[in-house]
């Protein structure tokens, strides 16, 4: 009996260490990128219609309100889709450097559409823009030559450089919109981000506010 006991005791002890850790590693995960959130739930968000969208858009823009958590797109002026966000682990305020985990705000544009995201989908923003270039010029955090190539490749609506240290590889991505868990990118559902990604093409405007 004494022994069915302690064998029992230590049964419980193990179990509760493991589940201890579990509990630490999903802390751990949350404070990370997308790749540390598999099978993130695809749950739609959206707070206008479920109808599909009439393809193709008209004009199509993008602005994302970060105070709100919502990515709203517009078609010839008109509002279609409102979809909930995530945005960086530091949502507040401007990115303005490498690794400060800010989503940027401002004007940008889509220079890219990935379809072999590690994030499911993924649509490329044009930051650093002039603005952030003139910000980080002045404050010493990039060179002359940096900041030409960066308003050059705005003018042409080209990829602007992403390895300063004003920081890049800002995405609009799919993993969950659950929570802000970014290193500065916005992050929706990946059933939205399909509906999103299908939408719009290389060059329409994004517009993100704080």
């Amino acid at each position: 009996m004494k022994k069915i006991c302690f064998l029992t005791s230590l049964l419980v002890l193990i179990v509760s260490c493991l589940c201890g850790c579990g509990n630490s590693g999903r802390s751990l995960a949350a404070r990370a990128e997308p790749l540390a959130r598999p099978g993130a739930a695809n749950t739609a968000n959206s707070d206008t219609s479920r109808n599909p969208l009439k393809l193709p858009l008209k004009d199509p823009r993008i602005e994302v309100h970060k105070a709100q958590r919502r990515l709203f797109l517009y078609s010839d002026g008109k509002l279609v889709r409102t979809y909930k966000i995530g945005l960086g682990l530091s949502p507040v305020g401007d990115k303005e450097r490498q690794g400060d985990h800010r989503t940027p705000e401002g004007e940008f544009y889509l220079f890219i559409k990935n379809p072999k995201s590690a994030f499911y989908l993924s649509l490329g923003l044009s930051y650093p823009s002039p603005a952030h270039a003139e910000r980080g010029l002045r404050d010493g955090r990039i060179t002359r030559a940096q900041y030409d190539e960066i308003i050059k490749a705005n003018k042409q609506k080209l990829t602007p450089p992403q390895h300063t240290k004003l920081g890049g590889d800002i995405f609009i991505h799919g993993n969950g919109a659950g929570s802000d868990w970014t290193w500065g990118c916005v992050a929706l559902e990946n059933d939205e981000m399909k509906e999103l990604y299908d939408a719009v093409g290389v060059g329409t405007p994004v517009i993100i506010k704080p």
